[in-house]
């Protein structure tokens, strides 16, 4: 399981804490440092299910700076995802992916349901 966090991030956190108290095994990988790839974010969000704007950090100051809430509707799913790819602080987190398995922010219900405790 690859566990991707950005360590001043009071959620990601309170995430590690969850998956530790779950004897969860897990990868760190910090988003700063290692921003996900194109290819990366393209195969998480197909096999997700999810929306793409699900996966854009939009309470971020770099999101809003950007004034990304009315440039995304206009942008393609390829142009979103090479924008994501750019800067790892655009990026909702943490996510984490196992298999086939897709989860975004930190929700406790979700995490327990998605990885089946």
């Amino acid at each position: 399981m690859l566990f991707i966090c950005y360590s001043k991030c009071s959620t990601c956190q309170k995430a590690r804490k969850w998956l530790e108290e779950h004897s969860i095994e897990y990868n760190e990988r910090n988003i700063v440092e290692e921003n996900p790839t194109f290819d990366e974010l393209k195969e998480w969000y197909d096999v997700s299910g999810f929306p793409l704007k699900k996966f854009f950090n939009t309470s971020g100051m770099l999101y809003k700076e950007m004034h990304l809430k009315d440039k995304l509707p206009e942008m393609s799913e390829e142009e979103q995802l090479r924008l994501l790819a750019t800067n790892g602080m655009l990026v909702k987190r943490p996510l984490v992916i196992d298999g086939d398995t897709v989860v975004v922010g930190f929700k406790e219900a979700e995490w327990a349901e998605k990885l089946k405790l």
